[in-house]
């Protein structure tokens, strides 16, 4: 019998840069970032780095209520 553990849900930030996106995850202990071409493979990408994370440091990197509810982009003039 193989034993999997639940998922998690994780808010993940991407961002578009002039040369490709940059991902990274809210509520988690450590630095873990993907990237990639596209939107699609930057999620991946971190999908990927925030599972290979978990298997290494263990579940308690994964803070269970993380304080962010929602993320927002704003500009302001300073």
């Amino acid at each position: 019998m193989i034993y999997t553990q639940p998922m998690k849900s994780v808010k993940i930030v991407v961002e578009k840069h002039p040369d490709c996106y940059v991902a990274y995850p809210l509520g988690m202990e450590g630095v873990i970032v993907g990237e990639g071409d596209t939107y699609n493979e930057a999620l991946a990408d971190v999908q990927s780095a925030i599972k290979f994370h978990i298997e290494t440091f263990g579940e308690d990197t994964v803070v269970e209520q993380s304080p962010v509810l929602e993320a927002y982009l704003a500009e302001a003039m300073v």
